[in-house]
């Protein structure tokens, strides 16, 4: 897959995992939430670990900078 998730995109998409983890980890949302969010975190992890994000491929959006010489 073609990356598109740059570092300061990765960076905002572990820290939405962390809180979504503590979230559901401390019970700040209803039980049936817990598995959402976990899902979520999932997916941010993913996403930055791969610097691929699949719904921005669809749409054409990438934070990568380009490289000019």
């Amino acid at each position: 897959m073609k990356k598109n998730v740059g570092s300061i995109d990765k960076i905002i998409r572990l820290i939405i995992a962390v809180v979504a983890i503590w979230a559901a980890y401390t019970h700040q949302v209803a039980s049936p939430w817990d598995y959402v969010l976990y899902a979520v975190a999932v997916i941010m992890i993913l996403t930055a670990l791969t610097s691929t994000c699949p719904i921005w491929l669809m749409t054409g959006i990438s934070t990568l900078k380009s490289k000019i010489k």
